[in-house]
C-alpha cells in the first residue's frame, strides 16, 4: 500500500485546538499537509487557522463536537468543498476523568464514552466511506492505558481499550475485502499536554500524570510517520510500552504495582483543584502545546524512534517480550 508524501497530502485533524492535535497541526504544516482542523473552541481554531495561514499553509476549520455524527460528517463535507477530499484522517479528539470510579457520574462517564470512543466510530465510518475508492490512511490515537488500565483514569482506561478493540476489527475487515485504507492505532504514554486540567476530576487535588512523561511532538511524529508509512500501530514513550507489556504478561503483579499507594500517588499534584468540571461537557481553553506537568519530560524516545523501522521494531518487541517474561516469573513468584 502507498501512502502520499505529507506535502501532497490533505489531513483531518480532530481535536485540534490543543495538546498532540495541536502539535500535530503545526508540524504537518511545516512538512506541507494542507489541514482540516476540528474542536469544539472556535475561538482556538479561528486563531490556529491564521495562524497556519500566515506561514503559508492552506488550512480550513470546522467547529464539532466528534460526539455527534452530524458534526462528523460537516468535517469531511468541508474537506470536499474545500480540498475535493483528504487522504488522512487523524482521529485524536479525547477528554478525560481523574478519580475513583464508584465516586463517578454515569453522565460523565457517558460523556466521555461519547467522545473517545463513539467520536472515533464516527470518524473512522466516515473516513472509511470517502477513502474506500481513493486509498489513504485512517490514524486513530488510543492510548497505552487500552493495553492495561489505570486506577483514577478507570473510565478513561475503558473507553481506549474500546478504542482498540474497535481499531483492530476494523483493520481486520478492510483488510479482508481489499480496501486500500491503511488503519493505525497511536497508543501514547504520559504525555504533556494540558490533558489533566481539560479532565474532570473527582480528587481533591488537581491531577496530574505519572512518570515517565514525554513532549506532545513524539506522538506528532507518529501520527506523520503513519500518515505516509502503512503501520499496524505504534507505541509513544517505553514507559507507555512496559506498562502495556507488563499488563499483558504479568496481570497480577500489574494490578499491585500500578494500586499501589505509591502508584497513585503520582496522580496527584499536591495543589488544590483549579476547575473540577475541566473541558468534559464545554470546552475551556485552548492553544496550549503543554500541559502544567512539574516534573522532568522526556523530549526523545529511543524506543518510539526505533519502532518506526521494522527491524529495529522486531529486536524491541523481542526485548519487550523477555521483560514480560522475567516480570511474569518475578510476579509468580512473589504470588506463591
Amino acid at each position: 500500500m502507498q501512502l502520499k508524501a505529507l506535502h501532497d497530502q490533505v489531513m483531518v485533524i480532530t481535536g485540534a485546538s490543543s495538546g498532540i492535535g495541536l502539535v500535530t497541526a503545526r508540524r504537518a504544516a511545516e512538512r506541507g499537509a494542507k489541514l482540516v482542523l476540528a474542536a469544539r473552541n472556535e475561538q482556538a481554531l479561528q486563531t490556529l487557522a491564521a495562524e497556519l495561514q500566515r506561514g503559508g499553509t492552506d488550512a480550513v476549520y470546522v467547529v464539532a463536537d466528534v460526539g455527534k455524527e452530524a458534526d462528523v460528517e460537516r468535517i469531511a463535507q468541508r474537506a470536499w468543498e474545500r480540498f475535493g477530499g483528504f487522504d488522512t484522517w487523524v482521529n485524536n479528539a479525547a477528554v478525560g476523568i481523574f478519580g475513583p470510579i464508584v465516586e463517578g457520574q454515569i453522565e460523565d462517564y457517558r460523556r466521555l464514552f461519547e467522545t473517545n470512543f463513539w467520536g472515533v466510530v464516527y470518524g473512522s465510518l466516515t473516513a472509511v466511506r470517502h477513502l474506500r475508492g481513493r486509498g489513504g490512511a485512517l490514524i486513530n490515537v488510543g492510548s497505552a492505558v487500552g493495553d492495561r488500565a489505570l486506577p483514577n483514569q478507570g473510565l478513561y482506561s475503558a473507553s481506549k481499550h474500546a478504542v482498540k478493540g474497535f481499531t483492530d476489527a476494523l483493520r481486520a475487515e478492510l483488510e479482508a475485502q481489499g480496501v486500500p485504507i491503511s488503519v493505525t492505532l497511536i497508543k501514547p504514554g504520559s504525555i504533556d499536554t494540558p490533558f489533566p486540567q481539560h479532565a474532570k476530576n473527582y480528587m481533591d487535588e488537581e491531577p496530574t500524570l505519572p512518570a515517565p512523561v514525554y513532549a506532545p511532538d513524539l506522538v506528532a511524529e507518529a501520527i506523520m510517520h503513519a500518515a505516509e508509512t502503512p503501520v499496524r500501530d505504534l507505541v509513544v514513550g517505553g514507559g507507555g510500552k512496559l506498562i502495556s507489556v507488563l499488563g499483558q504478561r504479568a496481570p497480577r503483579l500489574a494490578d499491585k504495582a500500578l494500586g499501589s499507594q505509591g502508584f497513585l500517588e503520582q496522580q496527584r499534584s499536591g495543589r488544590p483543584p483549579q476547575n473540577p468540571e475541566g473541558a468534559l461537557h464545554a470546552p475551556t481553553f485552548g492553544l496550549y502545546e503543554r500541559g502544567a506537568y512539574e516534573g522532568r519530560v522526556r523530549e526523545t524516545s529511543l524506543y518510539t524512534r526505533g519502532a518506526r523501522h521494522p527491524l529495529a521494531a522486531a529486536l524491541i518487541a523481542a526485548g519487550a517480550l523477555g521483560v514480560g517474561v522475567a516480570a511474569a516469573l518475578a510476579g509468580r513468584r512473589a504470588l506463591t
